[in-house]
C-alpha cells in the first residue's frame, strides 16, 4: 500500500495545480485604446494598472484603476482621469466574463484557442454586455497569454462619457474627438 502513496500525492497534486486559479500579471500584460482627434489624427494610450484572475469555475474579472492611463503626457493623463473617467466617483474600470475552462486546461504548451467570450464591462457607473474575439496561448505548465484577435470598440455614450469627452476637447482647442474608441489586450495569466 505504501508504495503506492507517492503517486497517489502526485496525482493529486498535479490535479491542484490545474484547479489553481491564475493570477494576471500585470508587468506582462496591456491594455490600450486608440483616440482620433480632429477627424484623422490617431494615438494610442494604454493602462499602467491591470489585476485580475481566472478561476477554477472559469469566472473571469479583470480590474483597471482608471487613475493609471498614461497617454504620454501627464497633463492630458491628469484631464482624462478628473474631467473624462472622474475617477473620485468611479475609480475603476472592471470586466467579468464566464470563460471554458475545460478547454483551457486541456491546451497543451504552444498551442492556440481561438474563443468568442461574453462579458461584462463596467465603467463611470455603466455596465454593457460586450463580445471578445480572444486567442488563447498555453506558456508551459503555468502560463496563459490571452490576445484581442480583433480591437473591441467601446462608445462614449454607452458609458455617460460624451459630457466628459466634450470638456476634454474644449479645454485642448480641438475640433472633434472620437467618440467610439478601439480597445485591445494582450494578457498573461500565471498559476
Amino acid at each position: 500500500m505504501y508504495k503506492w502513496f507517492p503517486l497517489l500525492a502526485l496525482g493529486a497534486f498535479s490535479h491542484l495545480a490545474l484547479a489553481a486559479d491564475w493570477q494576471l500579471d500585470n508587468a506582462d500584460s496591456r491594455v490600450s485604446f486608440v483616440s482620433v482627434k480632429k477627424g484623422d489624427i490617431a494615438e494610442v494610450h494604454e493602462f499602467n494598472q491591470l489585476s485580475g484572475t481566472l478561476a477554477e469555475n472559469g469566472e473571469f474579472k479583470l480590474e483597471i484603476p482608471l487613475s493609471g492611463v498614461n497617454t504620454g503626457i501627464e497633463i492630458r493623463d491628469k484631464r482624462m482621469q478628473t474631467m473624462l473617467f472622474e475617477v473620485a466617483n468611479f475609480p475603476k474600470l472592471t470586466l467579468t466574463a464566464h470563460v471554458p475552462t475545460e478547454q483551457v486546461n486541456n491546451l497543451k504548451p504552444g498551442e492556440l484557442l481561438t474563443l468568442e467570450i461574453e462579458g461584462k464591462l463596467s465603467l463611470h457607473g455603466k455596465s454593457q454586455h460586450k463580445s471578445f474575439g480572444v486567442v488563447v496561448a498555453r506558456l508551459g505548465d503555468s502560463g496563459l497569454l490571452v490576445t484581442s484577435n480583433r480591437p473591441v470598440i467601446v462608445y462614449a455614450e454607452e458609458f455617460n462619457l460624451t459630457d466628459g469627452l466634450e470638456k476634454l476637447r474644449e479645454i485642448a482647442g480641438l475640433s472633434s474627438i472620437s467618440q467610439a474608441v478601439p480597445v485591445s489586450f494582450v494578457l498573461r495569466l500565471n498559476k
